[in-house]
């Protein structure tokens, strides 16, 4: 590494709203550099931002960016839950692994909580899987005051269960 790539890993984090024509590459890379997620939901990160940037915040999806250097390191997507009272759902919020362990998941949704609050948003919903690779990502959301709503059996596959989660703001 060098040192300009080096300086870029150091670089201070900041959050931005904005949804940029590059953000599209940048959520895929992303997400696929989790692991956590298979090629199909790649693309449907993806598409939301592309969604966004065709048809603004009207479209339901807003994003925060959790932005180090020149690129975001990670992202959050939520939206209302059409036909509810003030409810929202936290779609995805990724982190590239090499920077995960520094506070940013955790910055990432507690700016996504005073965005939904700005909103009007009462209340998000996360949904998770049951497999033994998501038990940080619940434990993560435990921690942070998200009680386990629901549990649907064999929801995404045998064994795999959809696991709801929500907290009141």
């Amino acid at each position: 590494m060098n040192g300009t790539d080096k300086d870029k890993d150091n670089a201070p984090v900041y959050l931005r709203r904005d949804v940029r024509p590059e953000d599209p590459d940048h959520v895929e890379r992303i997400v696929a550099s989790t692991g956590f997620f298979n090629p199909e939901e790649i693309q449907v990160a993806r598409s939301l931002v592309e969604e966004h940037l065709r048809n603004g915040p009207g479209c339901g999806y807003h994003f925060l960016f959790a932005q180090r250097g020149d690129r975001p390191a990670g992202y959050a997507c939520y939206g209302p839950i059409l036909g509810t009272d003030r409810r929202f759902d936290l779609y995805w919020i990724a982190v590239d692994p090499a920077h995960q362990k520094m506070g940013l998941g955790r910055l990432l949704l507690e700016a996504t909580e005073e965005a939904v609050r700005a909103l009007g948003g009462r209340k998000i919903y996360v949904e998770t899987s049951s497999r033994a690779l998501y038990e940080p990502t619940r434990r993560f959301y435990l921690k942070a005051g998200y009680g386990i709503e629901a549990v649907l059996q064999d929801f995404y596959a045998p064994e795999d269960h959809k696991i709801i989660l929500s907290k009141t703001l």
